[in-house]
């Protein structure tokens, strides 16, 4: 968490001086989350190496100016598919997160999930400007203090004195050698093909904005910082990082669109990095309350995902909603595999084969540019 924080504090500076010059925020990407879960029975230096090279991939697209040569890819079908896909093949984590120490408390845990969404869902409808970018830190303060009234007790360790605030330990920042499984690497370059389209939207909605006019200059510099920043995420032993879609909103709201002043946010991040047992007490948050609020990200993840397919007619007969039902259900149905069947696969194709993400990305893009291409084509 320590290096979590001091690389987003970094390469959220880096982008506003160098980077892309827009103020947007940088922080964890869900969708590597997906890549990372899905390839636990690995080990975590063959799991992070993989992510050194997605970012990599990510920097050599940007500076070799592939970039726009990948651009046919990705349709507004394909798009609206994988906004899509990060929800539902998220669903396994968020229900280990909502269910974790439920032994009894089953019910319980259901109910303040199920609650607590729907909260924030009405706090979200009511709040106006800027209170509604407050949502998600009201649901952590007041879900940990429901939690902590009425769910198990807090481990001890949330007991944190100055002292242990103040002290602060010596791990390395780096943690390899490096070591290589193509499964896995194949795997996380789908999930950086995601990250890429999710990379692009944020800086081309911004640009749109602030009305730049170099916004495909900035674009190209921002995907580049961006890998960059993943290279070192990957040899650090992090999660790979991502600028924020919802940072157009904030920008909206608040009617400030200067990029210096989240320079002081990025400082901030590196300062707290200095101190372990901050980063500690942050730590301690109920993976009830993590869990609920993944479940509340990907119910307003579907809904994007549901607004951009009908803001770009993306489905227009039944063909077309083929090309995105499939996918949906193909990776549904991988994500909940018996795990006699995962350990049935064999090892060097089972990171791309028992992953949802992934199989519906293959798919969607299939379907999308092979078997429904003629088709398409007749029509318009």
């Amino acid at each position: 968490m320590q290096k979590l924080f001091v690389l987003a504090g970094v390469f959220l500076i880096v982008q506003i001086i160098w980077g892309h010059k827009m103020p947007i925020l940088i922080g964890p990407a869900s969708v590597l989350l997906i890549g990372i879960v899905s390839s636990l029975s690995f080990s975590y230096s063959v799991i992070y190496t993989s992510v050194a090279i997605g970012g990599a991939f990510l920097l050599l697209l940007a500076v070799s100016g592939l970039l726009g040569k990948i651009n046919f890819l990705f349709t507004p079908r394909i798009i609206v598919t994988i906004l899509l896909l990060i929800g539902f093949t998220l669903a396994p984590v968020i229900l280990n997160l909502l269910f974790e120490n439920s032994a009894g408390m089953e019910n319980f845990h259901l109910g303040f999930a199920i609650g607590m969404v729907l909260l924030m869902l009405i706090l979200n409808k009511w709040f106006m400007g800027i209170w509604k970018s407050i949502v998600i830190l009201l649901g952590l303060i007041v879900g940990t203090l429901i939690y902590i009234q009425f769910g198990k007790p807090l481990p001890a360790t949330t007991t944190t004195t100055l002292s242990e605030i103040l002290s602060s330990d010596k791990t390395s920042l780096f943690i390899f050698p490096f070591e290589w499984d193509f499964g896995v690497i194949v795997a996380f370059m789908f999930c950086y093909l995601a990250l890429l389209i999710n990379e692009l939207g944020s800086l081309q909605s911004m640009g749109s904005i602030l009305d730049v006019p170099d916004v495909d200059k900035r674009a190209r510099r921002g995907v580049a910082i961006t890998g960059l920043s993943n290279v070192f995420a990957g040899m650090s032993g992090v999660i790979g990082m991502v600028d924020f879609s919802f940072s157009p909103g904030i920008i909206s709201a608040s009617r400030c669109a200067s990029r210096f002043v989240l320079i002081p946010a990025g400082i901030a991040l590196i300062a707290i990095s200095l101190f372990p047992g901050i980063v500690s007490l942050l730590n301690q948050i109920p993976s009830l309350v993590i869990g609920a609020i993944m479940f509340y990200l990907m119910v307003t993840q579907l809904a994007s995902g549901f607004q951009l397919m009908d803001k770009q007619k993306a489905i227009f007969d039944f063909e077309s909603a083929i090309v995105i039902s499939f996918p949906l259900m193909l990776a549904v149905l991988v994500s909940f595999l018996p795990i006699t069947v995962v350990e049935s696969i064999p090892q060097i194709v089972r990171p791309i084969l028992t992953n949802g993400f992934v199989m519906g990305v293959i798919t969607v893009i299939v379907c999308e540019h092979f078997i429904f291409r003629k088709k398409e084509v007749a029509k318009s």
